[in-house]
C-alpha cells in the first residue's frame, strides 16, 4: 500500500445503494481544510459531495441518509442553515452527533448513503 493511499474507498456500491465515505471540508486543489468557520466548512463538504454525485450521475434528491459528525454541537444551528440550502425541500434521513475530534482538525464530517432508484 502506498503511503499516500488511505485504506478506504471514496464510495462502494451495494445494489441500488451507494455508501460514500465521510467527506471532510477539504479543498481538493490544496488538500487543506478550507476555513476554521463552520459555515465555510459545511459548504465545502456540499461542494465535495456534489462532485461525487456528478461522477455517479446522481443528484441531491438521491441522498437518502446522512450521518453528520460535529466537534461542537454549538455549531449545529449554523451547520443546519448551510445543509438546508443544499437540499431544498426534500431532506434525507439524518443522524447528527458530537465527536471529540476529526481528521485535520475539521469541525464537521458527513457520511452519505445514496440510492440509484
Amino acid at each position: 500500500m502506498s503511503s499516500n493511499k488511505l485504506p478506504y474507498e471514496k464510495y462502494r456500491v451495494a445494489g441500488d445503494l451507494i455508501f460514500v465515505s465521510g467527506q471532510l471540508p477539504i479543498d481538493p486543489t490544496t488538500g487543506e481544510i478550507v476555513s476554521e468557520e463552520i459555515k465555510a466548512q459545511a459548504n465545502q463538504i456540499m461542494i465535495n459531495i456534489s462532485q461525487v454525485l456528478e461522477e455517479l450521475d446522481l443528484t441531491m434528491n438521491q441522498v437518502v441518509k446522512t450521518t453528520c459528525f460535529l466537534t461542537d454541537m454549538n455549531h449545529f444551528e449554523a451547520f443546519n442553515q448551510v445543509y438546508a440550502e443544499h437540499f431544498g425541500e426534500r431532506f434525507p434521513a439524518r443522524s447528527a452527533l458530537q465527536v471529540v475530534a476529526l481528521p485535520k482538525d475539521a469541525l464537521i464530517e458527513i457520511e452519505w448513503v445514496l440510492s440509484k432508484a
